[in-house]
């Protein structure tokens, strides 16, 4: 199985999926950026962290019990990092720049990165190429760490779109991934974390006809977090599980959705039990996502 991650949901359910499936795993790195000299994935670290178990489980990115002290000795000093970056964090970041300034290319220093925090399960970034999402808002276009962490995600979203993605290319080992039959997107906001590793060259066209099952993050009207609600207007799409549906719709076999949202109509619509409050609810959404790819 292959899955389809960005940060927060996705790694949610990766901790129960570990429990009980073997799959790889594609991330998302339009949201990366360099701070303080240092490459910064957000989305990689995350599903490394919750693999590894150290995620923090609070926040849902970073690592648990982290402390800030290098980061606020920066701001004393006069350099104001655009994001909190903790100290063990950092460790990460540094570790994974210096293998790209010895020459490596970011897939050769993911798995480096993943091995060190003895994760077992193959992580790979949608391309080795720098890729940004920008934000355009009526004051202009903005980095989407500038949106979401500096500007809190008040400004008004007027389009989203993928800088450099014209440049970028399905590095060769995640095309051997995508003989795979079995696609997993997981529960990670469609446009911004979904749609991007989507956009890379052909990826889109990859997975027709293959059993594609994707599980909606969103319940009824509302995102379980971050800025979808905006994002999805922005493009066009409806903010609802049926809106997740047509963003995926050339390809997907089944949608999975909150049982609180049983009643859409479509034959490609599963309702379960999405919501996630711990490890337990991961492995029992994980363990119906297993039986839904036999049934299809």
């Amino acid at each position: 199985m292959i899955v389809l991650s960005g940060g927060t949901g996705t790694p949610k359910l990766l901790i129960g999926l570990k429990e009980v499936a073997d799959f790889s795993v594609i991330v998302n790195t339009a949201e990366d950026l360099w701070i303080s000299g240092n490459k910064i994935c957000p989305d990689i670290d995350s599903v490394i962290y919750a693999l590894a178990e150290i995620i923090d489980e609070e926040k849902w990115w970073g690592i648990r019990g982290d402390s800030f002290k290098t980061h606020e000795m920066l701001r004393l000093l006069g350099h104001d990092e655009l994001m909190a970056v903790g100290d063990l964090d950092r460790a990460t970041h540094i570790l994974r720049s210096e293998f790209l300034r010895r020459g490596f290319s970011l897939v050769r220093a993911t798995k480096a990165v993943a091995k060190a925090y003895g994760v077992k399960q193959e992580v790979y970034p949608m391309c080795n190429e720098e890729v940004a999402t920008t934000i355009l808002t009526p004051s202009g276009e903005m980095h989407f760490q500038e949106f979401w962490v500096k500007e809190k995600g008040i400004p008004e979203v007027l389009d989203i779109y993928f800088k450099g993605i014209e440049k970028a290319r399905i590095p060769e080992e995640v095309k051997i991934l995508l003989k795979d039959e079995e696609i997993l997107i997981g529960p990670s906001n469609p446009i911004t974390s979904i749609l991007p590793i989507l956009s890379v060259e052909d990826f889109r066209k990859r997975l027709i006809g293959k059993k594609v099952v994707a599980i909606s993050p969103i319940i009824g009207k509302s995102p379980f977090s971050g800025p979808a609600v905006k994002f999805m207007r922005a493009k066009g799409f409806e903010v609802s599980p049926l809106g997740v549906l047509e963003v995926y719709k050339d390809f997907i076999t089944a949608l999975v959705v909150d049982e609180s949202d049983s009643k859409l109509v479509s034959e490609k619509i599963f309702a379960t039990r999405t919501i996630m409050k711990n490890k337990e609810d991961a492995v029992k959404l994980s363990e119906y996502i297993l039986k839904l790819f036999d049934r299809l």
